[in-house]
């Protein structure tokens, strides 16, 4: 698989004493690499829209991008289907109901931003959470932390190892 390719999305939600913070993310299939997110006290298709609009801007995708999501109201949302149409990405895929086997690779990244920043936390604001989620996707997860799928590189690390060999 090469780079942008294929992304998955879904939602993940985090309690702090003010509330839920709600969590969208999208992973690159082929590096594991966080390439969009976005945080916001509902779940909705604005949210899925930002994290969308992120990932878009970063990496540019053509049209042969497969995204992939569950079949959660904010991801089947007018809303999201004409940012998706507005930014020229056709090939969707989603899961079977409430099948989470189909989007494996994005429940395992939830489940480790649950073992490495999430589990054990009562967050007193969103604010907190927010900061502490930030830094974990953006100063840790993407540059530093190591995958057994990516020969024990980081995300950036194999992204960048990938380029050199296609220069």
């Amino acid at each position: 698989m090469s780079p942008i390719r294929a992304w998955v999305t879904d939602t993940k939600a985090v309690e702090t004493a003010e509330g839920w913070l709600h969590l969208a993310v999208i992973l690159d299939l082929f590096s594991r690499m966080v390439v969009g997110w976005a945080m916001a006290a509902t779940e909705d298709a604005e949210l899925t829209e930002l994290a969308l609009r992120m990932a878009y801007a970063r990496r540019h995708p053509g049209s042969d991008l497969l995204l992939h999501s569950d079949r959660g109201t904010e991801f089947t949302a007018e809303r999201y289907q004409a940012t998706l149409r507005e930014v020229g990405i056709e090939l969707i895929s989603m899961s079977r109901t409430g099948n989470c086997w189909d989007n494996a690779a994005m429940e395992s990244f939830f489940a480790t931003l649950a073992k490495e920043c999430t589990n054990r936390v009562r967050w007193k604001t969103r604010q907190e959470a927010r900061s502490a989620i930030f830094e974990f996707l953006e100063c840790f997860y993407n540059p530093v932390r190591l995958h057994s799928t990516l020969e024990y590189m980081s995300p950036l690390a194999f992204e960048q190892a990938a380029q050199s060999k296609m220069s």
